[in-house]
């Protein structure tokens, strides 16, 4: 079980782990008993089968979008027993907890608020993940403590490679068009986070552009936080670098609702023009 955990962590699968903390009466499993579910459903371990077995399945599953841990109660009375095929009469109480390793952060840029972010987003738990085409900018030297530099055309790299899904996007490229290369490829991907730099009128303007080439839906752009961070006034890359992480972070500790809602304030509408 925990061999299983482990490897789920160390390539960076979410898991949830479901543990029986109390049983009273006849159970078909004892306290201890756990089962470990993956978000795609497969399972390692069991809790006893049964139909209360395949619900746990699908509370943990649930536990892994919110990211919040539950409790939940059975009693396993005749019907719920004679449904399940076990012959058993009596309460037991699983404790649901979603598991995620460090989480990946991918920074598409590495000027200067890149850099800031990666050290930020480094000290906060994320696994940084630096990709540019500038290797004067993309080193070692600049990312430390990064897990992993990229030197390479991002739009290149990007068209062989597919983030997990857990993982958090940051654009922050040198420029408009790199911006929009990134955005691009990346709104195709089902990922946690994905945040997009720039003020307002910058945004809306490359948001008009992918609407009226009709490469981005309209419905996913909604998703996308941009401007990106949270709203405290930053100014300086070290303030921008600040807001972006917090933004990581409450998404990570399951504000994203809020956060969503704080972005949708800030985004400017599309041209009607292009919606059409």
């Amino acid at each position: 079980m925990f061999a299983a955990l482990g490897e789920a962590l160390k390539h960076g699968e979410e898991v949830a782990l479901v543990t029986i903390v109390a049983a009273n009466g006849s159970t078909p499993q004892r306290v201890g008993a756990k089962m470990l579910v993956y978000a795609d459903g497969r399972t390692v371990g069991t809790i006893g089968g049964g139909c209360y077995e395949n619900e746990a399945l699908w509370k943990a599953r649930e536990s892994l979008q919110t990211r919040k841990a539950i409790s939940v109660r059975y009693e396993l009375a005749d019907d719920f027993a004679e449904e399940s095929g076990l012959i058993c009469g009596g309460q037991m109480e699983v404790f649901i907890e979603p598991i995620e390793a460090s989480p990946a952060v991918y920074i598409f840029g590495a000027g200067h608020v890149g850099q800031f972010v990666g050290r930020v987003a480094h000290d906060a738990g994320f696994q940084v993940h630096v990709v540019d085409d500038r290797e004067q900018f993309a080193n070692r030297e600049r990312f430390p403590d990064a897990a992993a530099i990229v030197v390479e055309d991002i739009p290149t790299w990007l068209s062989t490679t597919r983030l997990p899904a857990s993982a958090y996007a940051v654009i922050v490229t040198r420029g408009h068009r790199h911006d929009l290369d990134a955005l691009r490829s990346l709104a195709a991907q089902n990922l946690r986070y994905l945040g997009l730099i720039g003020s307002r009128a910058k945004v809306k303007r490359l948001y008009d552009v992918v609407a009226e080439e009709g490469s981005i839906p309209l419905d996913r752009l909604e998703t996308i936080h941009a401007p990106i961070g949270l709203d405290i006034g930053a100014v300086t890359p070290q303030e921008i670098a600040v807001s972006i992480v917090a933004e990581l972070i409450a998404v990570r500790r399951g504000k994203e609702q809020k956060v969503a809602a704080a972005s949708l304030k800030w985004m400017p509408k599309l041209n009607v023009a292009a919606r059409s």
